[in-house]
Order: structure tokens, then sequence, then C-alpha cells
């Protein structure tokens, strides 16, 4: 039995791999939703999404997210009206007092769908308006996950990490944001002061989540802050990864992130930018996977492999140093 610690499109793109030696029936997949808002009145979750695409084969494999072939109409128009009828563009918070109306939801994540700052597809849209109305009929979140990854076909068990709103909050030198608001619309450009996680302190991990950290655990190669960083700040979570087997995979080649803005965050939660500074992000890891090109030492054991993943067999390579990393732990 494995674990997957699973957000952006790091470990995503490790999973293309994942049965080279880990059956899909013993695999489950925690999903980061720190990077869950609300749009427009829909309930947008990207790194569980990114998930029930790729496992029902209709990922967009050029960008990593949303639907391949997919049309984009409905964003199109929402952009027409909005310029027609001189409305402002770009990301809009709803009112503070709207924030945590009638859904439970953490501050700072709910966005106007006026001018949708963020491109959501046609088909795409369909599985939040799904979810969306999952969870007005009284679901958890973690039940309408379930139901999605029964209508693409997973075959792995899918986890939120936690039912409860966890907004990812990035304090720039140009005002808080949501990490949507930072990286889609602002392409990571402010200076980041510092990363909050709100409301990971009142929240709890989802059914399950816990129990699949009693497994072997692989922190796959996304970005430790803002991907895996909401999950290791709710309860519980790394006081069970301290009890369990934790093998991490470098996000890094040398100096530069394999993908998305993790330099940059990780200095602004004071790590070292770099491979060096998985140590401290992960403290309870038992074992590294870096690139073979990599220098970095450290105090465990490590293993050395082309950590690049442009296809599936570059998956499968990684993932059978990750089970070498395991199997030779002492």
């Amino acid at each position: 039995m494995v674990t997957f610690l699973s957000g952006g499109t790091g470990t995503p793109k490790l999973l293309d791999g994942a049965a080279a030696a880990f059956s899909p029936e013993e695999t489950t997949v925690v999903a980061n939703t720190g990077d869950d808002i609300e749009l427009g009145g829909l309930f947008v979750s990207p790194d569980v999404d990114t998930l029930l695409f790729q496992g029902g084969g209709i990922l967009d494999r050029e960008t990593w997210w949303g639907i391949d072939g997919d049309t984009h109409r409905t964003n199109s128009a929402l952009s027409d009206i909005a310029s027609a009828a001189g409305l402002p563009d770009g990301p809009q918070y709803l009112p503070e007092e709207k924030q945590t109306a009638s859904r439970d939801l953490a501050n700072w994540r709910r966005f106007s769908g006026v001018a949708e700052f963020m491109t959501i597809g046609d088909r795409d849209r369909a599985v939040h308006i799904t979810r969306t109305s999952l969870l007005d009929e009284g679901h958890t979140l973690s039940e309408a996950t379930e139901r999605l990854a029964s209508a693409f076909g997973l075959t792995i068990d899918l986890l939120p990490m936690s039912d409860d709103a966890v907004a990812s909050l990035i304090h720039t030198d140009e005002g808080l944001m949501h990490f949507q608001e930072y990286w889609v619309a602002h392409r990571g450009e402010p200076a980041v002061d510092t990363v909050e996680f709100r409301g990971s302190s009142q929240a709890e991990p989802a059914p399950g989540v816990l129990e699949a950290l009693e497994d072997d655990v692989i922190i796959g190669p996304s970005n430790p802050v803002t991907s895996i960083g909401p999950m290791l700040a709710l309860p519980g979570v790394a006081d069970a990864l301290a009890q369990t087997t934790v093998v991490a995979v470098s996000p890094f080649l040398g100096d530069d992130a394999f993908s998305g803005p993790a330099a940059d965050l990780m200095a602004a939660v004071n790590a070292e930018p770099n491979t060096a500074g998985l140590a401290a992000a992960y403290p309870f890891a038992d074992a590294f996977v870096i690139d073979e090109n990599d220098n970095t030492e450290f105090d465990r054991p490590t293993v050395k492999t082309d950590i690049t993943i442009d296809s599936r067999e570059d998956a499968k390579r990684l993932i059978r140093a990750i089970n070498h990393a395991i199997e030779n732990l002492p």
C-alpha cells in the first residue's frame, strides 16, 4: 500500500508511472485543496480536477490542467459581456461579508465571475457545476470527490486533504492574494513576503487521510509550500508522517524549480530555495530522490536519478527509483 501527496503538476506527472511499482488498487492519492476557490458561484478544485482528468484519460497534457480539446465559449462570453457592460477586468474578491456567507468557506477564496480571470473550459465547467450542486445538497467535498472519481473511472483512491475550507494566501508587496490570483492572474510576479494557510488550524484531515498516511508515503516533485504545505498545516498530518515511511522527490533541477514558483515561495518561508531546502520543508522524510546532477547532500539516504518527467517512461524510471529508496531503507 502506498499514498502519494499531490498538488500542482509535479506529482500528477509522476503518477503517470506509478503502476510500474504500485498497483492502482493499492494506491491512494491525497490532493491539495488549499488552491480551491469559488468563482462565479462555482466551487473549483484545481488539484483534485487534474487527477480526475488524468485518471479519466482526458487531461490536457500540454498544460497539465483542464480537459484536452475543451472549448471556452462561456469563458469568452463572460469577458465579452464584462467589456461591453463596462465591468472591471481581473480578479475581484466578493465583499468580506460574502466570504463566509451561506456555504462555510475560508475568507479570501470567493471571487466574482465577472470577466472570469481563470480560463475554465466548458466541459471542465460541468464538473464544477456538479461538485457545487453536490455540496449544496449537503454532501461533503470527500463525498463529491468520490462521486466524480467514479464518473471518471479512477482506479486509485482519491481523497481531498480536508472537507474543511483552507485557503493558501500569498502576502505580497501588492497586497494579500489568494494563490490563484497570485499565480494565474499575476503570473507569480509580485514579490512574496510570506505565505498563510488560512483556516488550516480549525480544519480536520478528510476521512481516510490519516489512515492513508499509515502506509508508505511518497511526496512527488510538487511545490513544497503551496502544494504540500497546506496538507502539513492540518492538525495531525505532520505527526502522522513522522511515524511512517516517507520518500520525497526534489522539485528542483539544481537551483531551478521543476515548475511553478517553488523557489520564490520557499525563500518567503525562510527555506533554502533549492533541493537543500527540502530538509527543512520535510523534516520527517526518511529518504530523498534527487537529480543525478544535483550535488546536495542530506543526512538521510538519497537516491539519484534523472528526475525530468517528459514522458510516461520518465515517470516509470522515477517511480522505480522511489521504490528502490523505500525497499532499501534500514
